[in-house]
């Protein structure tokens, strides 16, 4: 315990501590007595505020602030003094122990259990329906509302919990004149005491209470709650000029409001102040708008200017480049027409051809009918038709011979190619292999006598001991030399076998044709073996037949791809043999 207790507020606490929850607000009622005992701002004051805090009674107070009280002794008039009492108690109190926890986090409760408080009372005045009962809610919100104003006036750090605090913008937000006169006046309380609260607070926070500020001043026509309102929007304005440029900016017919419905309501002076402002900061705005205007039009001035020059600097070489974009396309235009033109007469020409040769055909066919004799009509007839198939076969052969060469034109390219590859790996592994075998005239050094001796030694002594693994090593050695020799055979056999294939391909690709050929020249074609002999014959006399068939039966080559004859007999025995030039 303190020294020098003041023996009430020692009492009062045991009370307290001792009795039940619903008897302690009627209980903190003695605290307004003990603090009227003492003049505000003496000593005794003092000392009676420190030890009430001390002894946790404005603790108890906070935490009572959150019953029911329409079921506790006394009714919601308790409630409202005891936050009379509460804030009395905190405004001149000077904490000495801990002095963070009380301004920090005491205080803040404190606020924020008053605004709760003023929020019940607010709802119940509203929803009453008897006169009493609404003049007794409305003392009490009124006397909870003093608290709130009192404890910020002492602590002015307060302001901005409060304006932070989601229970006063409900308070504020409601569409009952009385309680929300009384809304605003806290509010202009708490701009006199602490203007630049409204600053620090979150921009949220600031726009709903300027829009609930506007609010009231467009859906009344009560001069009270419009006088109030105007003297908030003017106090406002003359504290911050950004709060001036938000009002112009924010509520672009607040101007015209002002002067059409509240004009001559009996608080033209407040209104006409804040009207001049607010045209003021409309000019000065107006001012800074022509001045960015101005502004701007000299940079596009300048910037177009610069854009221009530097087009006309550029001018010469886009005029040069139309030109010559322009006298390219005019050229591909007369070029395509002189085309169009060639191709028109050429067609013209070969119609004139086509019409000529048909009329000097008609006439050589009219003079031959005059000239031969009709028994001789029939063997004409056939002799034309032998010519005439004669060149359509020569003219279609000579067709599909261009056409097989290019498409042949390719792979012979890539056989070449990899001609020449194999050509230069060959070289090239036969100079490795010359680099890797010994040179003659270096003599390779072998083991000497010494060396000798010592090695067959270790070799008997290793097979006196392993007699068995020596056998299999033999064995082994013996397979594998046999392997080898197998292998070396059959190399030998397919070298052999592509010497003779190349020299082959090379007898038929270097050929002369049928009539340059010579009687030496039959003996390189001709083979000592029988059965190829035959077959060669046996193909010879089958080209034979087939050269001789007459030419209505070859007719139907021109189906056929390729040099494929269409007899079955005929591919079967041409299959077997090589054409050169093809792969």
């Amino acid at each position: 315990p303190m020294a020098d207790a003041d023996p009430r507020v020692l009492l009062l606490a045991a009370q307290v501590a001792e009795s039940r929850d619903e008897d302690v607000p009627v209980l903190l009622l003695r605290l307004k007595e003990i603090l009227n005992s003492a003049s505000l701002g003496c000593k005794e004051s003092k000392k009676i505020r420190q030890e009430i805090h001390y002894y946790d009674l404005t603790q108890y107070c906070v935490l009572v602030l959150r019953q029911d009280y329409s079921r506790l002794r006394g009714g919601w008039a308790t409630a409202a003094q005891l936050a009379e009492i509460l804030s009395h108690c905190c405004v001149g109190l000077e904490v000495k122990e801990d002095p963070e926890e009380f301004y920090n986090k005491f205080l803040p409760s404190a606020i924020d259990n008053l605004l709760f408080l003023g929020r019940r009372l607010q709802a119940r005045f509203i929803r009453a329906i008897k006169d009493e009962e609404k003049k007794e809610f409305l003392h009490c919100f009124h006397t909870v509302t003093d608290a709130i104003c009192w404890l910020f006036g002492g602590h002015i750090q307060l302001t901005e919990c409060v304006l932070q605090n989601d229970h006063f913008l409900q308070l504020l937000i409601t569409d009952d004149v009385e309680t929300a006169m009384i809304m605003m006046s806290v509010l202009h309380n708490i701009l006199k005491v602490n203007s630049p609260a409204l600053l620090c607070v979150d921009e949220k926070i600031l726009h709903a209470v300027l829009d609930e500020v506007v609010y009231k001043l467009s859906s009344t026509a009560n001069p009270v709650v419009g006088n109030a309102a105007t003297k908030l929007l003017l106090l406002l304005a003359k504290f911050s000029q950004k709060l001036v440029k938000l009002l112009t900016t924010r509520y672009k017919g607040l101007k015209l409001l002002l002067t059409k419905q509240w004009t001559g309501k009996g608080f033209d002076r407040d209104l006409s102040q804040l009207l001049d402002l607010l045209f003021l900061e409309q000019s000065n705005r107006k001012e800074e708008m022509q001045r960015q205007h101005q502004a701007a039009c000299l940079i596009q001035a300048t910037w177009k200017g610069f854009q221009t020059r530097k087009r006309l600097k550029k001018l010469p070489q886009a005029v040069t480049a139309l030109q010559r974009s322009f006298r390219a396309k005019r050229k591909q235009e007369l070029q395509h027409l002189k085309k169009q033109k060639e191709d028109e007469a050429l067609k013209q020409e070969m119609q004139l051809q086509r019409q000529r040769a048909m009329r000097h055909f008609h006439e050589r066919q009219l003079a031959l009918l005059e000239i031969i004799h009709a028994s001789q009509m029939d063997k004409h007839i056939q002799e034309m038709e032998g010519k005439s198939a004669l060149t359509i076969q020569r003219f279609w052969r000579g067709y599909r011979a261009r056409r097989y060469f290019h498409q042949q034109k390719q792979s012979l390219k890539e056989y070449k190619a990899a001609v020449t590859i194999q050509r230069a790996a060959c070289k090239f592994i036969v100079k490795q292999r010359k680099k890797r075998a010994l040179s003659p005239w270096k003599d390779t050094k072998g083991p000497t006598d010494e060396q000798r001796l010592a090695l067959k030694q270790k070799v008997d002594d290793y097979i006196k001991l392993h007699p068995v693994c020596f056998l299999v090593i033999s064995l082994f050695l013996l397979f594998m030399q046999h392997n080898t020799l197998l292998d070396r055979r059959a190399a030998q056999r397919r070298e052999t076998l592509l010497a003779q294939v190349n020299t082959d391909v090379e007898l038929l690709m270097n050929a002369p044709g049928l009539a340059e050929s010579t009687e030496k020249d039959l003996g390189i074609f001709m083979s000592r073996s029988v059965p190829v002999a035959a077959k060669a014959k046996q193909s010879h006399t089958t080209m034979l037949k087939y050269t001789r068939w007459p030419w209505w039966r070859k007719l139907g080559e021109e189906f056929v791809e390729g040099d494929v004859i269409p007899d079955e007999a005929l591919t079967a025995e041409l299959g077997t043999l090589f054409i050169g030039g093809r792969k």
